[in-house]
C-alpha cells in the first residue's frame, strides 16, 4: 500500500533519539526549550510554548485568550475536529464559517458577511480559528482587518503548514494573529511522533500556556500566591493539564527541524509532478495563491462532475489498487456530535460541495517517481472504470 502521507526518518533522527535516552533527561529537559527556541527562529515568533499534541495547543491557546462559557468560536467546516473540539472544551459555542471554493479556506466573504449578523443581534465571536488547509495559508491579512473591525481574537491553525509562507514571511510570525498553532504528527511536514507548538508574541500569553501545559503550576515567586516555604517551592495558581512533550521529542524535532526546507522542496517538486501527469484526467488540481509559499502537507484534487457515490468509486478503486488515498475533511458540522448541536447538512454548502467530490492523492518526501506514477495509473484506470 503506498499511504496518502508518512514521516520521513533518517540515521540523524535516530542517532539524535538515542543520544536523548542516553543523557540524564528524557522527559521536560533542555531539549524541550532548545526546540521552542529554534521554532522562534524558524518562524520569527518572540515565543514558542511546546506540548503533546497540537489538540492540546489549540486548546491552551483558547484558554490564555480568555475563551469560556458564554463565548463562542467560529472556524471552519473544512478541517478535523480538534479545531471545533477546542472551544468545546472551554465551555464555548462553536461556529462556522464557509469555505472558498478554490482555496478551500475559510472564506473571507463569508467571514465578513457572518459578521455583519453577528453584530445585529450582538453574538460576535471571540476567537476565530483559520485553518491553513493543505498547508496553504488563508487571507491572513485579510481576516486580521476583521479582527480589528470586529473585535476577536485570531488562532491560526497551522497544523499542516509549517514551512510555508505568507505574503514572504514564515507562517507562524503571528503578524496577523494572536497565536498560531502547529502540528508535529507523523503524517504532518516534520515530527515529533505526537506534538504540537504554540507561537506567539505576547509574553503574557506565551507564559500562561507554559502554566497550563503543566498542570497550572508555577515556580515564579513574583506569581505566589502565599510567602515560598523554601527553595523547593512551587503553587499551583490555575487549573492546567498535563500537556508537557518530552526531551526524546523534541530531539526528534531539532533533527526534523534541520531537513525542513529539504521536505517543503521536495513536496513542490512532487506537486508540479502531479500538475502535470494529471492534466490529461478529468480531475481539478489544487489552486495555487500567488500570496502564499504552501508547505504541501496534502495535494488534495477534485473529481469533476462529481458526487458522493462516484467519488466512493475512485476512492474505493484506488484503494483496491494498493493507493492509500484519504480524504480531507468530512465537514465538521455533519458528525453525529455537531448535528446533536442542531447543526445540519446544508448549513455550509461550499463545504459539502467540496467534500463530495475530494480526493487526497499520495504526498510525502520519500514518495518516489515510480509511486508517483502508480498512483495516477491506478486514478487513471479508477476513472475509466467509474466512466465505463
Amino acid at each position: 500500500m503506498i499511504p496518502y502521507g508518512k514521516q520521513s526518518i533518517d540515521q540523524s533522527d535516530i542517532d539524535a533519539v538515542v543520544e536523548t535516552l542516553r543523557s540524564d533527561w528524557l522527559t521536560q529537559g533542555p531539549l524541550v526549550e532548545q526546540f521552542e527556541q529554534a521554532l522562534c527562529k524558524h518562524t520569527g515568533s518572540a515565543h514558542a510554548v511546546a506540548v503533546n499534541s497540537a489538540t492540546s495547543a489549540l486548546h491552551i491557546a483558547c484558554l490564555a485568550l480568555g475563551l469560556g462559557e458564554g463565548d463562542s468560536l467560529w472556524t471552519t467546516p473544512n478541517t478535523f475536529v480538534a479545531s471545533a473540539n477546542c472551544g468545546l472544551y472551554c465551555g464555548a459555542k462553536v461556529d462556522f464559517v464557509d469555505i472558498d471554493p478554490v482555496s478551500y479556506n475559510m472564506s473571507v466573504t463569508a467571514l465578513e458577511q457572518k459578521l455583519q449578523l453577528a453584530e445585529k443581534d450582538n453574538s460576535l465571536p471571540k476567537i476565530v480559528i483559520p485553518v491553513h488547509f493543505s498547508g496553504t495559508s488563508c487571507d491572513m491579512r485579510a481576516i486580521h482587518a476583521l479582527a480589528q473591525q470586529y473585535g476577536f481574537k485570531i488562532i491560526e491553525d497551522a497544523s499542516h503548514a509549517i514551512g510555508g509562507r505568507y505574503l514572504d514571511k514564515p507562517v507562524g510570525c503571528c503578524e496577523y494573529s494572536d497565536i498560531t498553532v502547529f502540528s508535529f504528527h507523523p503524517v504532518k511536514i516534520i515530527t515529533t511522533g505526537e506534538g504540537g507548538v504554540c507561537t506567539t508574541n505576547d509574553k503574557t500569553l506565551a507564559d500562561r500556556m507554559h502554566r497550563l501545559r503543566s498542570h497550572g503550576i508555577t515556580r515564579d515567586t513574583d506569581l505566589f500566591t502565599q510567602a515560598p516555604q523554601g527553595a523547593w517551592d512551587y503553587q499551583q495558581i490555575e487549573l492546567g493539564f498535563n500537556y508537557r512533550i518530552t526531551d526524546m521529542q523534541c530531539a526528534l524535532g531539532l533533527s526534523q527541524l534541520k531537513r525542513l526546507e529539504e521536505f517543503i522542496e521536495l513536496r513542490h517538486g512532487l506537486a508540479d509532478s502531479y500538475d502535470v501527469l494529471l492534466e490529461p484526467l478529468d480531475v481539478i488540481t489544487p489552486s495555487r495563491n500567488s500570496d502564499s509559499y504552501s508547505a504541501l502537507h496534502l495535494y488534495v484534487i477534485k473529481l469533476e462532475q462529481c458526487d458522493a457515490h462516484r467519488r466512493r468509486q475512485v476512492f474505493d478503486a484506488m484503494r483496491a489498487a494498493g493507493i492509500g488515498v484519504n480524504i480531507h475533511y468530512i465537514p465538521v458540522h455533519t458528525q453525529p456530535y455537531y448535528q446533536a448541536m442542531g447543526f445540519k447538512p446544508g448549513d455550509f454548502p461550499q463545504a459539502e460541495a467540496y467534500y463530495a467530490c475530494c480526493l487526497s492523492l499520495p504526498m510525502y518526501p520519500d514518495l518516489s517517481t515510480q509511486q508517483q506514477q502508480t498512483v495516477v495509473d491506478a486514478l487513471t484506470d479508477a476513472l475509466q472504470q467509474v466512466t465505463s
